[in-house]
């Protein structure tokens, strides 16, 4: 690496993010802007199933300074190579935990290197403990609350790990003006849909029937249905059964105040009355602005669905009660505790990785796991990610250049749309198939 940053050099922060979807760039994005306000911010995109499209990066509406979508061979040859200040890992836990070994490889010997930082893009309500082990070693580690907080440190401290990296911080998109009822148009209600929440077709479509029979006994309201992804895109999760391809089958006239919508999630909730969800962190989002938000229990309060998460909030309710009028508000107390109404929520964050910014020479990279302690589990996620037990890419896992001509872009945009298609047949059309084959 060079040997003088931007820091040092009186200008700005810079800051690279590593993300492998379109959740988690915007979180990897925002979380940036929080806690290096000013910086500029280089973008690294994993290639992968759930890279971001064009689309699904418009409707994030971060900007970066400029942007690469590389293997993760690639990536560790380019931080390797090219200074940052701050580099935040957006990415899923085993990923993470290779990158960690990857750096700590690539930065072997460097007089300086960057800070580096993770956490979650939502919820965390199940793996708890694997995620976390599998990001330990980052400098800094974020919980999106005093409640996550709490977990992450007792769960580090039990398993040996540095508890002190945790650090207390909220949901960077948590954020939008203060719910105010408008009269000026018609009610809203806006259902906030999950890829694989809830995951079986039958509770999808009773889903659909549920929000067709809410805006049948309420014309007078408008019935969004927010959809994460089109058609042939792919988030975070793996959506076995779109709803648009549901609705399309049901069957009958959709009421005329019912809608399928796209965009932004704030957007939406300019103009939401009432949100719905079984367990997104919409709801979060909407209960920040103080909006009525209502998390389904008609399919139980279940681990599975994410839900609990949200027990004594106040706003667990069902479609029985919300077709009744039911409007549910957050209670103030739970809202405090989960990382919804804390004010300066990113400061310590912010300080934080100001302080090791500014601290220069930082310890090598230690991730928590290694060859001795995780002898049978390590070697697979570093495989998994085209590197050796060492943390060194395997042979010719770099040769491809990172920064392409349009051509090739476009090119690999078609390769990579043409098997997400493939993988959108298994998993939505083949695997039900064989499921149901293995229960004969």
């Amino acid at each position: 690496m060079p040997a003088r940053t931007a820091s040092e050099e009186g200008g700005k922060l810079r800051v690279a993010v590593l993300a492998d979807s379109d959740t988690r760039w915007k979180w990897g994005a925002l979380t940036a802007r929080r806690i290096a306000p000013g910086s500029t911010l280089h973008a690294y995109l994993l290639r992968g199933r759930a890279t971001p499209t064009a689309r699904q990066l418009d409707e994030v509406g971060i900007r970066p300074d400029d942007m690469r979508e590389v293997t993760a061979a690639q990536f560790l040859k380019s931080v390797g190579r090219d200074t940052c200040d701050v580099l935040v890992l957006a990415v899923v836990g085993g990923t993470c935990q290779a990158m960690l070994h990857g750096l700590a490889r690539a930065w072997e010997g460097a007089g300086r290197r960057p800070v580096v930082v993770t956490g979650y893009v939502g919820v965390v309500y199940e793996k708890m403990v694997d995620g976390l082990l599998l990001r330990g070693g980052a400098d800094v580690v974020l919980a999106n609350s005093a409640h996550d907080a709490e977990r992450f440190r007792a769960a580090y401290d039990g398993a040996g790990a540095d508890p002190s990296a945790v650090v207390e911080t909220a949901l960077p998109f948590l954020e939008g003006a203060p719910y105010e009822p408008d009269g000026s148009r018609p009610f809203t209600v806006t259902f906030a849909a999950q890829p694989s929440v809830p995951e079986s077709r039958a509770d999808r479509e009773y889903l659909l029937r549920r929000l067709v029979r809410h805006a049948e006994r309420h014309p007078d309201r408008e019935v969004l249905l927010k959809l994460r992804s089109r058609p042939g895109e792919h988030t975070t999760h793996i959506e076995e059964h779109p709803y648009q391809k549901l609705a399309a089958r049901l069957g009958g006239a959709r009421p005329g105040n019912l809608r399928l919508v796209y965009g932004n999630m704030g957007e939406v909730l300019d103009r939401t009355d009432l949100c719905v969800t079984v367990s997104s962190t919409a709801a979060l989002e909407s209960m920040h602005r103080g909006i009525p938000t209502a998390v389904l229990t008609d399919f139980g309060v279940r681990e599975a669905l994410g839900n609990h998460h949200f027990l004594g909030s106040g706003c667990l309710a069902s479609w029985d009660e919300l077709d009744g009028g039911r409007r549910p508000l957050a209670d103030p107390a739970w809202l405090a505790r989960h990382g919804v109404a804390v004010a300066e929520p990113h400061r310590a964050a912010r300080e934080r990785v100001a302080a090791l910014a500014a601290a220069g020479g930082l310890p090598p990279l230690t991730p928590h796991y290694s060859m001795a302690t995780a002898t049978s589990y390590l070697p697979g996620i570093l495989a998994r990610h085209g590197l050796d037990t060492a943390g060194e890419p395997l042979p010719g896992a770099a040769d491809e250049p990172a920064g392409d001509g349009a051509l090739r872009r476009a090119a690999r945009e078609m390769a990579r749309n043409a098997a997400r298609t493939a993988y959108r047949q298994g998993v939505q059309r083949v695997a039900p198939v064989v499921r149901r084959w293995g229960q004969l």
